[in-house]
Parts: C-alpha cells; structure tokens; sequence
C-alpha cells in the first residue's frame, strides 16, 4: 500500500504553515542559529493535527470514564469466573459490548498519530541538498522550498540530522557531528520525559485499571514506550523529534483542559482505588496529586466522640449508688412493738 498520500498532506500542511510565517515576516535566515520559520512550521503542523484530532480525544476520555464505571462490575465478573480466563473475557467482552465501553479508545489517539509521525520522519530524512531536481520536487516541494529546509537548523543543528548521522550524512548537511549530538541527545531525553508525563497525567487523574489487560496497557504507555524511545530516538530527525516533545506538551495541556471538563468520578482516588471506611468508622484521607502526584492530603472530617454508653440495670437487680467509694446511707430501723 503506498503512503504517497500521507507524505503530500504532510508536506502540504508543512509547506502552508512556512509560508503563513514567512508572509507575517519570520526571517527564512538564521537568527540564533535557528530557521524559526521551518521550526514554526513544525510546531504548527502539531497544532493542526491536534486540532483535527480533539473530538477522538474528548471520546477517549469518555471512553476511560464509561470503562471506570464498569469496575465494579468488571470485579465481581473476575471473582465469579475466578480461574477460568476464557469464560471471563467472553464475559467481559459482553458487557462491554452492552455497555459500550471499547477498551482500545484509550490508545486510538496515538494510532492516529502514527501515520503523522511517519510521514514526517519520511518527508525530514529526505533533506539533502545533494538530491538531483526530479527528487526534490516530489510531494508538491519547490526546489527552493527543498533547498531551504535543507539547511534549516536549530540552534546550528540541522533538523534532517539526527544524533546517529554518519559522517558523509552531516558533511552533505554541512553540520558539526559534535553538535548535532548534544542537541539530539537533549531532545530525546526531554522526548522521553514528556512522554511519561502525558501517560502519568492521565492515570493520576482516570487511576489504574482494575482489568489485568488494560493495567497491562497502562503500564506499557507509563514505562514501555519512553523506555524504548531511548534508542529509536537515535534515528529520528531533530524535526521529528521537535514535533513529537511539541506533541507531548500540546497533549499536556489539553489532557489538563479536558480533565477538568470530564473530571472522574468523586470516589476514585489518584491510584485508582475507591474511597473506603475503616472497620473503626473512619473514613480514609484521599490525596488530591498533581501533575508529579505531590498534593496535600484531605483530612477526614472532624467528628465528635461518641458519648460512652451505659447499660441500665437489669430486671429485679438493686439499685447501686453511681458514686465509688460513698456509702449507702444505713436503712431507718422501724420502731418495735410494743407488746402489752
């Protein structure tokens, strides 16, 4: 299947965003060692696609709220059908069909993404000042717009350089391998951070799934994916790798945005557990976390003690005196008779 299609969108919203900044009078040169025009142009091209993308993202997280809803039930399934794991999916499968909850709305946003991300990592790796005419004008580029880019650096790092580039690719870049590193290198790790953020983000806020396989899902998003960025990172462009943290930061706020529009239910704390009574009567302080899960913890509401209870006396029992260590008063002897 060709993905011809995906790479002149992606040009075409590139190539639109460089020239609104180039119209508005954003300097095409270097200021800083930077082309903000082109860098503009990528942050922009995250906006358009986020923008496209918003009402997906508003039907995951009602997705998420519709599948928290369901844990109870989705708890007492796992205990009824305790070691039999066939009949529970089909059981939880079930339910969720009836219910319709779909338990992969929560990774639809980034599967949509996916294709973005590729054709602009095809579209960047291109760049290369050397590449005959016919090869430059492909996907609706000028030769100038292709020359521009191809030299467009950030902070003297070109953005078709990436942080394992040979040396004959960053002679034909005309960029210092030092450099190109360092600046790489940073971006991956502020990549990395921020994707981990957004995952973390959004559990503190949803909890954690009491279904093994979307915990199992969870956990993969947490830990899994900026674990694995560490070494994909070194082959992607410095372009790519500045839409992606522009992604992660865009994906931030709008998470904060829609969170507090769909916040989660009142009795799910930030690990995912409901607030429960202790066997004493008390009830537990939930935290309210924040971005890192540092928050203040809630006291639990003041109540007065109880005034001790005292059993009253038993049926045909003497009354006793309530005062320790006072005497009963001696009982008036009635005077004898006097016998005649």
């Amino acid at each position: 299947m060709s993905l011809d299609w995906i790479y002149y969108a992606i040009s075409w919203i590139l190539l639109l965003w460089h020239q609104a900044w180039d119209a508005i009078g954003v300097p095409d040169g270097a200021v800083l060692g930077t082309n903000w025009a082109w860098i503009l142009a990528i942050i922009f091209l995250v906006v358009t696609v986020r923008v496209i993308l918003f009402p997906v993202f508003v039907k995951q997280i009602k997705s998420q709220r519709a599948m928290q809803a369901l844990q109870p039930q989705v708890k007492a399934l796992q205990e009824k059908h305790k070691g039999d794991r066939e009949t529970l999916q089909k059981e939880m499968m079930e339910l969720y069909r009836k219910e319709k909850a779909n338990p992969l709305m929560g990774c639809l946003p980034m599967f949509l993404q996916i294709p973005v991300f590729l054709g602009l990592f095809h579209v960047l790796r291109r760049l290369n000042p050397d590449k005959p005419l016919d090869k430059k004008t492909l996907y609706g580029w000028t030769v100038d717009q292709f020359d521009s880019a191809s030299v467009a650096k950030l902070f003297t790092a070109p953005i078709a350089g990436k942080f394992g580039s040979s040396a004959e690719e960053l002679a034909r870049l005309g960029a210092d391998g030092t450099t190109v590193k360092i600046m790489a290198g940073i971006l991956v790790l502020v990549m990395m951070g921020t994707t981990y953020l957004t995952s973390r983000q959004m559990i503190l806020k949803t909890g954690w799934a009491e279904d093994p396989q979307q915990r199992m899902i969870q956990r993969l998003m947490l830990y899994g994916i900026p674990a694995s960025l560490l070494i994909s990172g070194a082959i992607f462009p410095i372009g790519v790798i500045i839409y992606w943290v522009t992604n992660n930061m865009f994906t931030l706020a709008q998470q904060q945005w829609v969170l507090r529009k769909f916040p989660p239910p009142p009795n799910v704390t930030k690990s995912g557990t409901t607030t429960t009574t202790s066997a004493r009567g008390a009830a537990q302080p939930a935290k309210s976390g924040g971005l890192f899960g540092r928050g203040k913890t809630t006291p639990p509401a003041a109540t007065k003690p109880a005034a001790p209870k005292v059993a009253g006396p038993k049926p045909g029992a003497k009354p006793t005196n309530p005062k320790k260590g006072q005497s009963a008063s001696p009982k008036k002897s009635r005077p004898a008779k006097r016998q005649g």
